[in-house]
């Protein structure tokens, strides 16, 4: 489903550390993708919807040159992306083989992919630049994705970086790295994420002002009643 552009505004403004730290407080842990690191056009933050693909273990029979013709394939994944998601790939954290090359990530900017995220690494590494994808990988590698892996799917659960990700999950990217938003807590993020950025620039101007952390971070009553008396709240 596409990600209301509302929602999606208001998340750009709200920082993957901060993402985290609240659904932590929801009793979420497992959100922030290990492995996944700005490799590519990964300056600014980067909202979208999840499109799922999935890589297992290389198997000789089916891990071939022959298999990237196949209508279940990372071309025909590719072709079912719909405008604006970010494409997430499970490759297991192996970063042996490059899941994908210039031209695939070429194809994805042209469908209006948002972004790429993967626990696996990325091959063509001067062409990917040149697409000017998003992208979050795991690292670079001159081997294509048969030599180590075998692609099986796309549009089901996957675990990538260490966390579970669904199909319209969304993920937010930015140099941090990438976190998970469950679809169920997309709103209340969104609500309580540019409230939680406010507070902490204002908490930054008090340190700067020279104030000492003990209750003002985290803030305890007191702090926060001075916080929305200055705001006006």
């Amino acid at each position: 489903m596409p990600l209301d552009p509302a929602l999606a505004d208001a998340l750009r403004a709200v920082s993957t550390g901060t993402i985290h730290t609240i659904l932590l407080k929801k009793g979420l842990r497992r959100t922030w993708m290990r492995g996944p690191r700005p490799a590519f056009h990964a300056d600014e933050r980067i909202v979208g919807p999840a499109f799922t693909l999935r890589f297992v273990p290389a198997r000789e029979d089916l891990a071939t040159p022959a298999s990237w013709a196949s209508p279940r394939s990372t071309r025909g994944a590719i072709e079912a992306m719909p405008e604006g998601c970010v494409a997430v790939v499970d490759a297991m954290g192996d970063a042996s083989a490059g899941i994908f090359g210039d031209l695939l990530c070429a194809r994805m900017t042209k469908r209006g992919v948002a972004a790429l995220v993967t626990d696996g690494a990325l091959r063509d590494a001067a062409g990917v630049e040149a697409t000017r994808l998003p992208v979050w990988c795991a690292g670079v590698a001159a081997p294509a994705s048969v030599a180590s892996l075998t692609f099986v799917n796309w549009g089901e659960p996957i675990g990538c970086g260490g966390v579970a990700v669904f199909p319209d999950d969304v993920i937010v990217a930015d140099r941090d790295g990438a976190v998970v938003i469950p679809a169920a807590f997309v709103e209340e993020v969104a609500r309580l994420g540019p409230e939680q950025e406010l507070l902490e620039l204002w908490i930054l101007r008090e340190i700067e002002r020279g104030e000492p952390l003990p209750g003002l971070y985290p803030p305890n009553e007191q702090t926060l009643e001075r916080y929305r008396k200055e705001r006006g709240g």
